[in-house]
């Protein structure tokens, strides 16, 4: 595998969390919950070039996390904008690798497989998401109240969302607009076919106090 970039956006203030820290760096198994996320690509390829979107307020704090824990592993800082869209185009500027992933800054238990899978798949194919089956049953919203629909329609998706590098940054040509939802809407509206994986049920997004038990759980 060649040389490779992933982009890890951190942008979030935890509003879900009712913290003034923002979730990405509160604390799970004695360190901030980014620095295991970092670990995880870290670990599958000690080269990858590894950049990080944060918000411009927090660069200092991040600093500081730094030097506190020691962490010492290579990345580089993108200060992000207002929406994720904007951190991720300030982040394709400086992007290098053939292919590059997208992932969630608190999205720490992805799997190596998961990762491998998708960097893989998306030098054949050109745009790769991980996704797994949803287990509860699901209901719509109708007229009259809500209906049972078919939950084997539906998947939940995951990150890292791999794509060549081209791809990306054509997708990200065009204008920003509410209903971008992920890197693959947006790549998806430029015209490429979307390709999917099984991801890991464990890598679940933090975005409440549950989700940080759980986390903790795990990484012991």
């Amino acid at each position: 595998m060649g040389n490779n970039s992933i982009i890890i956006t951190a942008g979030g203030l935890g509003s879900r969390m009712r913290s003034s820290l923002p979730k990405q760096f509160m604390l799970v198994h004695d360190k901030p919950i980014l620095m295991h996320t970092i670990e995880c690509f870290y670990r599958f390829d000690p080269k990858m070039e590894i950049l990080l979107t944060l918000p411009e307020d927090w660069l200092n704090y991040w600093e500081s996390l730094l030097v506190e824990y020691d962490f010492k592993l290579p990345h580089r800082i993108v200060v992000g904008g207002r929406e994720r869209y904007d951190s991720i185009k300030n982040a394709l500027k400086k992007c290098t690798g053939a292919i590059v992933g997208v992932h969630d800054g608190v999205r720490p238990l992805v799997g190596q497989d998961t990762i491998r899978q998708c960097f893989a798949e998306a030098e054949k194919a050109g745009a790769v998401i991980p996704i797994i089956n949803i287990s509860e049953s699901l209901r719509r919203k109708n007229g009259a109240g809500t209906e049972t629909v078919d939950r084997s329609e539906y998947f939940i998706v995951q990150t890292p969302q791999c794509f060549k590098r081209e791809i990306l940054i054509e997708a990200y040509e065009l204008p920003f607009h509410p209903g971008i939802t992920d890197d693959a809407s947006l790549v998806e509206e430029a015209g490429h076919t979307i390709e999917t994986i099984i991801g890991n049920d464990s890598n679940i997004k933090i975005t409440t106090q549950t989700d940080l038990v759980y986390a903790e759980m795990f990484l012991r």
